[in-house]
């Protein structure tokens, strides 16, 4: 018989579902067979309390005289038992053996059993010593005689027609009863064995219909690739460990897709970075191509055509080498980082290159505003690159003759803020966000024509940022442009 296909994945040894189908089977069987097993051992001790108790009933219902006329005849073996004026009260069962203990201890068997089951056996005086004292404690025991089947001694005790104390033992075969409680023992297991087949026709159904949200999850995370990393599982299905492993991968998925993200964003800027930087290459060489070309064709043995054309291209090569070497700190500074920070006075280190920022300013007015003994934790030479760097882009942003470039130190929270500003043109709101890019100018014929070629303030940023700093500007049209620098002052900052 072929099962059907929703059946055939139960059956898999290695899914979730046969496992915890057949885990959860296995667990069953073995608490019925420990509930058989104690049903069995509690079963035994209560039939055959029941069964002493409706012997001891037999015994008391036999009249003093009867007993006394049993134990006076010679043969006592059984028909004073089933005929005779004192048989009416009581029968014993065919497979008994009745025996008498009078006060003495003397041991009278009275009625042998009709059954093959041994000899009666005697108990020890102190047994029958417990059944005479008035807590009565021992009423049955079980013995095993060294031939024959197992015994149940049932002991009660009885006053004769003279009111002297004797007990009467019965004895039997105690195999009738446990092929009873066998008989119940193997109903049980059958019955356990039928509930087990239909607790798995209904488990299958059930089991199927708890794991909907897993399979739910499967179906969404086989949709999910590179271009759908935004697809989401769902994270309330009404299981609490299904809900918590749906958040774990939602995360995990959130993560991909910024990796995948900044990725695709890393290989775009490095594909704006070789665009940008071969353009920027090629212009000058483009130049100097263009001046050797001339030279060739005759103009080398014109002094003056000479002159100009190894101006230009020296002016290019140094264009070319500053192009150079700033790629080169930006790729260090990207990799391999080297930064040695002490601590110092900030204002000293721009006090000391006051002469050289006025030299580059030229006719422009340059403000110092510093607050003295500023003190925070700098390389020396790169924040003097980064002041450079600052500087000279204000001079380039101003008029030669009525540009104002000032600089100032404050302390702002647990830091030293330094503003570098100036009175030129400022920048377009859409322009301050990539204002840090590589490669990226907001004027780009005035700064190509200073030899710029947008790095230097790609360049501060990476040196501020290597302090734990901060770099912002800001900017007003027709008003000017202002940079700020914020440094920690404390080195773990």
């Amino acid at each position: 018989m072929r099962l059907p296909a929703r059946f055939k994945r139960f059956f898999v040894p290695n899914s979730l579902r046969f496992q915890l189908l057949a885990r959860s089977l296995f667990l069953m069987a073995v608490l019925l067979v420990v509930v058989g097993f104690f049903q069995y051992v509690f079963m035994q001790g209560f039939v055959y309390q029941n069964q002493a108790k409706s012997i001891q009933s037999q015994v008391q219902s036999v009249p003093p005289n009867v007993w006394q006329q049993m134990a006076s005849t010679d043969d006592a073996s059984g028909p004073m038992l089933e005929e005779g004026p004192h048989h009416a009260p009581f029968f014993f069962l065919p497979d008994a053996t009745i025996a008498l203990i009078d006060e003495s201890g003397a041991f009278t068997v009275l009625s042998n059993s009709s059954v093959k089951v041994g000899a009666p056996q005697k108990l020890s005086q102190q047994d029958y010593q417990d059944v005479r004292s008035p807590e009565h404690k021992l009423t049955y025991k079980v013995v095993k005689p060294t031939e024959g089947d197992e015994q149940l001694i049932v002991l009660q005790t009885i006053r004769t027609r003279d009111h002297i104390p004797e007990i009467v033992q019965v004895s039997l075969s105690t195999k009738p009863l446990k092929e009873m409680m066998l008989q119940q023992l193997f109903m049980f297991l059958g019955i356990s064995s039928l509930a087990l087949i239909g607790a798995i026709l209904a488990f299958i159904p059930v089991l199927r219909k708890t794991l909907v949200p897993l399979s739910n999850m499967v179906d969404t995370v086989e949709q999910i690739d590179v271009e759908n990393l935004a697809e989401r599982l769902p994270v309330d299905q009404g299981q609490v460990e299904i809900d918590r492993l749906a958040n774990s991968f939602n995360r995990m998925l959130h993560r991909l897709e910024l990796s995948f993200e900044a990725e695709k964003e890393s290989k775009e800027q490095m594909r704006r970075f070789v665009a940008d930087a071969s353009h920027e290459l090629r212009t000058p060489l483009t130049v100097i191509h263009g001046f050797i070309e001339v030279l060739l064709r005759g103009a080398m043995n014109q002094p003056e055509m000479l002159n100009r054309s190894l101006t230009s291209m020296y002016t290019e090569s140094e264009r070319m080498k500053k192009l150079v070497e700033d790629l080169l700190l930006l790729a260090k500074l990207d990799r391999t980082p080297k930064i040695e920070l002490t601590e110092g006075a900030l204002d000293e280190i721009i006090k000391n290159m006051a002469p050289q920022l006025r030299l580059l300013a030229g006719n422009r007015k340059v403000s110092l505003r510093l607050v003295s003994n500023l003190r925070c934790w700098f390389d020396t030479d790169k924040i003097k690159q980064v002041i450079l760097n600052l500087f000279h882009n204000a001079v380039q942003h101003t008029d030669p003759e009525k540009g104002e470039i000032q600089i100032s130190l404050a302390t702002v929270g647990r830091g030293v803020e330094l503003a570098v500003g100036d009175n030129g043109l400022g920048i377009p709101k859409e322009h301050l966000s990539m204002l840090f890019d590589r490669f990226y100018r907001s004027d780009s014929s005035r700064t190509r024509k200073y030899g710029g070629a947008g790095l230097g303030l790609a360049i501060t940023k990476s040196i501020v940022e290597l302090h734990g700093g901060t770099i912002r500007v800001e900017s007003v049209a027709d008003e000017g442009t202002t940079f700020y620098i914020w440094l920690p002052i404390d080195e773990t900052s």
